[in-house]
């Protein structure tokens, strides 16, 4: 088995991305120091076993897994179904499910590059607030393209201006997909955010990088005579076997106020 740079340049990039030593992580999964130089070395080539316990203690996504498997010779483990499949109906019933329960308030599913991909009834009439064309404003193609949330937040025609606490709220999301892009991996959030720097401010960009990911920042939104005051919780799939679901993000809405509560609850009535 040929592992080249391959693997070692992985398991190096991914401990060091965790800011573990090569003791911590050999802490942390039960493999010898001695033995985890030798793999980021290339002196010792590691098995199929070694590659998932050690992926398991890096917390690494499973498409990454999968491409650490590749790397080392091995076939991938782990499947990427379409939402489609319908191997993935009892998965994407309990996602339905949540966004059905969370209503009057909004909720949606992203992917990792935060591309909507469900949404409940809530959250498409708060967009409808917000423009009836938005999602084509900020360049989602007209027919069947996806709808994008950071996109719809720093594009220059999106709704940076209906956001009154932007100066709070602009870093602090920046700063979550950056870190996201950089603990998932991949392209998907990478991509996005090199197409939207150019238009960002700066100073933004400058503050995001030692912003403070706090517990709670609600984003306050003015659309002609409502004001809309909201938090965000988000829920991954903790027991993930499959590449799709492992990326599912939930993410729910919840009003801030009494006055963005009562409009939510009016709106549904």
């Amino acid at each position: 088995m040929d592992t080249g740079e391959g693997f070692p340049r992985l398991l190096r990039e991914w401990r060091q991305r965790r800011r573990l030593s090569q003791l911590d992580l050999a802490l942390t999964s039960g493999v010898s120091q001695r033995h985890i130089s030798f793999l980021e070395s290339a002196r010792a080539n590691p098995s199929r076993t070694m590659i998932l316990q050690l992926s398991e203690a890096l917390d690494v996504p499973l498409r990454t897994r999968n491409h650490w498997l590749t790397a080392a010779g091995y076939a991938p483990l782990f499947r990427s179904r379409t939402l489609e499949d319908p191997q993935m109906a009892q998965v994407m019933g309990a996602v339905r499910m949540m966004l059905a329960a969370h209503e009057p308030y909004p909720a949606l599913a992203l992917d990792r590059g935060w591309n909507v991909l469900l949404s409940n009834e809530p959250f498409d009439r708060l967009t409808a607030m917000l423009g009836a064309d938005i999602w084509d404003r900020v360049g989602a193609p007209e027919t069947g393209g996806p709808r994008n949330l950071m996109r719809l937040f720093f594009h220059p025609r999106g709704i940076r201006p209906l956001v009154t606490n932007w100066a709070a709220v602009g870093p602090l999301l920046w700063q979550r997909a950056v870190r996201e892009a950089h603990d998932l991996g991949g392209n998907d959030m990478q991509a996005v955010l090199d197409a939207l720097a150019p238009f960002q401010d700066p100073e933004v960009l400058w503050s995001a990088s030692d912003a403070a990911l706090l517990p709670v920042v609600p984003l306050t939104l003015v659309a002609g005579d409502a004001r809309v005051s909201m938090f965000a919780v988000v829920a991954t799939f903790g027991t993930a076997q499959d590449v799709t679901t492992d990326e599912l993000r939930i993410e729910t809405l919840f009003p801030a106020d009494a006055e963005t509560e009562a409009l939510f609850r009016a709106m549904a009535g």
